[in-house]
């Protein structure tokens, strides 16, 4: 017969969202960057 074990589980993993610098940094990035296509060719731009 199976034995059965009476554990106290840990608490359960509560997922965390990124911190709003992280947010903050890549929208600012995301605003500065510019990108332009001519012919088959692609720049990009970092306009700060």
């Amino acid at each position: 017969m199976a034995k059965l074990y009476n554990e106290s589980f840990p608490e359960p993993v509560k997922p965390t969202g990124p911190k709003a610098e992280t947010i903050n940094f890549l929208l600012n990035f995301s605003k500065a960057l510019s990108v332009t296509k001519y012919k088959n060719m692609t720049f990009e731009t970092l306009n700060n």
